[in-house]
């Protein structure tokens, strides 16, 4: 068993690192070139659009997000707004240093070596317990407001953003399909390994009134 200070250090260290190798993973999937994930095709679609720096727009995204939780009255964790302020900037360090891919070869092994490491950066940041991302939180927070069914919400949401980053000029390909088919199995595989055990809350002795 971790002491308290130990257990702090281990879980501000996998939020962080699992954030950073987040926007790595994130910048292989879209150097791949066979399509991105449904909020990164959005992305992809609104730098086309506007000329800015796909990492300023992840950004700019994940806080436009985070806005939208005050209607439902979502709370953020820490990690919440780390992730708005981490991810885009190790996505566009990713993003600079990874060259594009030339042939069929090096596009496989980029699209699987990114959605291998998303799953493990995914498993490291939710697993430390200090919140979701903006737009899981999005998600579950429709879905604990009103009662709508996670799956619905979730179709729904990354339909609208796929459609509209589509539109704006954003990467939809096979990889699109395979990140929505591959990627809830292999984060079910990491999150409950790399979850951090937090100490159970101590019971409070009630009051015997006499």
């Amino acid at each position: 068993m971790f002491s308290p200070r130990l257990l702090l250090v281990r879980r501000i260290t996998q939020l962080v690192g699992g954030l950073f190798l987040y926007g790595i993973a994130i910048a292989l999937i879209v150097r791949a070139g066979i399509g991105v994930a449904p909020w990164d095709v959005l992305t992809q679609g609104i730098v086309a659009q506007t000329g800015l720096s796909f990492g300023l727009v992840t950004n700019i995204v994940g806080a436009t997000v985070l806005l939208l939780w005050i209607p439902i009255r979502q709370k953020p964790g820490m990690g919440t707004v780390l992730n708005v302020l981490l991810v885009g900037p190790s996505a566009q360090l990713g993003l600079w240093f990874i060259p594009e891919a030339s042939d069929v070869g090096t596009r496989v092994a980029l699209f699987a070596g990114g959605l291998a490491l998303l799953a493990l950066a995914t498993g490291l940041y939710i697993g430390a317990g200090y919140g979701p991302g903006p737009r899981d939180g999005l998600m579950t927070g429709i879905h604990r407001r009103w009662g709508v069914r996670i799956w619905i919400v979730r179709t729904a949401i990354e339909g609208t953003v796929l459609a509209i980053g589509w539109a704006l000029g954003g990467n939809v390909g096979i990889g699109t399909l395979l990140f929505a088919l591959l990627i809830g199995p292999m984060v079910g595989v990491t999150l409950p390994l790399l979850r951090v055990q937090l100490p159970a809350s101590p019971t409070p002795r009630k009051v015997v009134r006499t």
